[in-house]
């Protein structure tokens, strides 16, 4: 698959994963007879923590997560560490939810360097700086989402946030949680 059309179908697959997951969380605040854990635990994820220390085994790396996170309101997070064919697609996803309001609805996606997705300038809505002089990416990914995507630690980190959050959750809260992840300078 060329790099063009992996790239397509990764923007693809999460404008719907994205979708798919609005639809679990409104789902969810509608019908309160069912546990927002049990559906979530159903599309195989579980604590962050141990999707985390999936992802470091599999790779024989330390991932480090932000410390801060957008100055909302979440009731649930959860982790899941995808491990399909060849690193390509190999990747962490971190979802903070609120289980009253698909509004607030935060991801962390990350996956090794040697694996990143390049992104076209088409995508690009603005090039900034990160507090280690790296660069950061701010990307539209679709109407609904925005994103953050920069390069820490041996590791490319997607940060995004539904837009109808985008008034608490500026373009510096996203920089302000790049810039919380720490690796030694080893």
């Amino acid at each position: 698959m060329t790099i063009k059309k992996f790239v397509y179908l990764s923007f693809i697959i999460f404008a719907y994963f994205h979708t798919f997951q609005n639809g679990i969380v409104q789902g969810q605040a509608s019908n309160s007879s069912r546990p927002l854990e049990d559906v979530y635990t159903e599309i195989g994820y579980k604590t962050p923590e141990e999707a985390i220390e999936e992802i470091e085994q599999h790779f024989k790396r330390d991932l480090k997560l932000p410390l801060r996170v957008p100055p909302v309101s979440f009731t649930h997070n959860f982790g899941r560490f995808n491990n399909l064919e060849g690193i390509q697609n190999d990747s962490l996803e971190i979802e903070y939810i609120h289980e009253g309001s698909s509004k607030y609805h935060y991801k962390i996606d990350v996956r090794p360097i040697e694996a990143k997705i390049q992104i076209k300038d088409n995508y690009i809505a603005k090039r900034l700086k990160l507090h280690n002089g790296s660069e950061a990416l701010h990307v539209y990914l679709s109407g609904d989402w925005n994103a953050l995507v920069f390069e820490k630690g041996h590791w490319q980190y997607w940060i995004s946030v539904d837009n109808r959050l985008s008034k608490k959750v500026t373009l510096e809260s996203l920089i302000g949680i790049a810039n919380s992840i720490h690796y030694d300078s080893k």
